[in-house]
């Protein structure tokens, strides 16, 4: 990790910089995928499969006998984490759950609000290297509270041509039956435009690699609406003299672990904490299995020393980190001026991970900046809001006369008609 000493703010924007992802070419590739699904379907993600995979697939949707498979397969000690994991993550997002707000006018009309499901929703979860189980509870959870209709999961299969039996045993626990043995770019596409297989769904969920998240960017040409762009993970942790090198060193390695294009930050005022986290992220580099891959992300991250809380503050808005941790003494006092940040994590005993797997946050998070805008996803995701208005003869009365005057202004007059000939009718 590069070492960067009192930047001044018109170096933070280059410092902040992420990683590259080859924008131009993704869109190329994009493109293509799309095309071929569109046109060719099932055998478009058969092909796929194998360019990227590696696999050769017969049929892409998993059978009841693997889920069946899965159930032996999977160990006591993790079904039995996933249940606690499960057990959070619903409550959670149980007291999300939007209800009723009405607005009452004793003139004579009233408007509410009612949420509603979103119909069908497919649900990305990586596989691969690392896959993802924990993404299943993420998505599938708040899907079935919501009360969404159809739920299909798409996952990468292994080099065996089968989905991780922990992926599979998760989803069956959270009532998702239907789960493809699709991922990357196509997977995406097969969700927005739907196959023989595959059904088009409404809305797509989970993050992924940097293939993963420009496919979701390009969906919104054929109607279908994200959850957010989540791509590579990214960390940042705000320390002072209270943090432990040794917490603060796993944290940032339990981030750089996840692929070759994460990005973890290390900001403080405290110059002297740089080099015992280094000699602390040396020793326990040496210890994780994914060595290789954290090495590669650790060159596109940086140790960050400012001058004062109030800059530290300013950074993190300015980078807007998918999680951010504040390993300080008074965190409490740093929450009302965290603007822009996917999930923050308070205090020495709050680790990162704690989020992606059971405290019951969701860690589907916005990454590359957009925390400016998006939130992670919650309940909200995956429902819509629908209005209702109900207007009585005396409150189109009351509300009359502004409507004509304001739709003859917009010179949109049948606006205003619509008015006039009910207010005649009831002779108002």
């Amino acid at each position: 990790m590069k070492k960067i000493l009192y930047p001044g703010k018109e170096e933070w924007m280059q410092i902040l910089e992420r990683p590259e992802n080859g924008g131009e070419d993704l869109d190329k590739v994009c493109k293509a995928v799309f095309d071929e699904v569109r046109r060719d379907g099932d055998e478009a993600l058969r092909k796929y499969t194998w360019y990227f995979d590696r696999v050769k697939l017969e049929r892409l949707e998993v059978t009841e006998e693997e889920f069946q498979e899965a159930e032996s397969v999977v160990d006591a000690e993790l079904k039995k984490a996933i249940r606690v994991a499960k057990g959070n993550i619903e409550e959670f997002h149980k007291v999300q759950i939007p209800g009723k707000c009405e607005y009452v006018n004793e003139r004579g009309f009233r408007c509410w609000q009612e949420g509603r499901a979103i119909d069908r929703v497919g649900l990305y979860v990586p596989g691969g290297s690392a896959p993802l189980f924990s993404t299943v509870l993420m998505l599938a959870i708040p899907a079935k509270l919501a009360g969404c209709r159809e739920i299909v999961i798409c996952t990468p299969p292994g080099r065996d041509g089968r989905v991780n039996p922990a992926i599979l045993w998760t989803a069956r626990l959270c009532g998702v039956t239907r789960v493809f043995k699709v991922g990357g770019i196509q997977a995406i596409a097969a969700l927005a435009l739907g196959t023989e297989s595959v059904g088009r769904v409404d809305k797509i969920f989970g993050p992924g690699n940097r293939f993963v998240m420009a496919a979701k960017q390009w969906v919104g040409r054929y109607g279908v609406a994200i959850d957010m762009p989540a791509g590579p993970s990214e960390l940042m942790v705000v320390a002072d003299e209270s943090a432990r090198p040794t917490f603060v060193a796993a944290d940032l390695l339990s981030q750089a672990e996840h692929g070759p294009d994460s990005q973890v930050f290390l900001v403080t005022c405290n110059e002297s904490l740089i080099d015992r986290v280094e000699e602390e992220l040396d020793k326990q580099l040496d210890q994780i299995p994914r060595k290789a891959i954290a090495e590669v992300a650790l060159r596109n991250s940086k140790y960050i020393v400012l001058r004062s809380r109030e800059e530290c503050v300013e950074l993190v808005n300015c980078y807007a980190p998918e999680h951010l941790m504040l390993c300080v003494k008074d965190y409490l006092d740093w929450v009302p001026e965290i603007r822009n940040a996917g999930s923050v994590f308070l205090g020495h005993y709050s680790p990162e991970s704690a989020g992606d797997y059971a405290s019951g946050t969701n860690h589907t998070l916005p990454t590359n900046g957009y925390a400016r805008a998006y939130s992670g996803v919650n309940m909200d995701a995956f429902m819509k809001k629908v209005t209702f208005q109900e207007i009585m003869p005396e409150g189109l009365a009351y509300l009359g006369k502004t409507i004509e005057i304001m739709a003859d202004n917009e010179k949109l007059e049948a606006h205003g008609n619509a008015v006039r000939v009910r207010n005649l009718e009831f002779k108002i």
